[in-house]
């Protein structure tokens, strides 16, 4: 069993797009038209052929809407990104203006900070600090 595709619920697909890939810096892998929205999935430049990350329209269902809101208003991240470099991200994401919750904290083994992507959801991104 392998994981080779996770979800984020978005409100908008292309502004989902342009935070996903022009800020955050993954690359499109696939685009594809389903009815009225289309399946996009975005992937890491530095694994292509990793893990995708699919943009999920939430729409209008009313499960999706409940769960984003009460995630959201707990501050809890609903999915996280690893980074080689916590303090150098979190700098560079600063500077293209992503909102943050908090500045890089060391929890344990990790050194973690949650941001908004703008969709709705909040995001930790993360770098460990033990050996791997």
């Amino acid at each position: 069993m392998k994981i080779k595709l996770e979800s984020v619920y978005i409100t908008d697909l292309d502004k989902a797009i342009a935070f996903y890939t022009n800020v955050l810096g993954f690359v499109k892998k696939r685009d594809i038209p389903m009815g009225q929205t289309r399946y996009v999935t975005v992937v890491s430049p530095d694994e292509p052929d990793g893990t995708e990350l699919l943009l999920e329209p939430c729409g209008e269902h009313p499960a999706t809407k409940v769960f984003k809101k009460a995630i959201y208003d707990e501050g809890l991240p609903l999915t996280a990104f690893l980074v080689d470099d916590i303090e150098s991200e979190y700098a560079r994401l600063k500077e293209l203006g992503v909102t943050f919750r908090s500045k890089p904290q060391n929890c344990g083994t990790e050194i973690m900070a949650v941001f908004d992507d703008t969709c709705g959801n909040l995001i930790m991104i993360y770098e460990t600090t033990e050996d791997q």
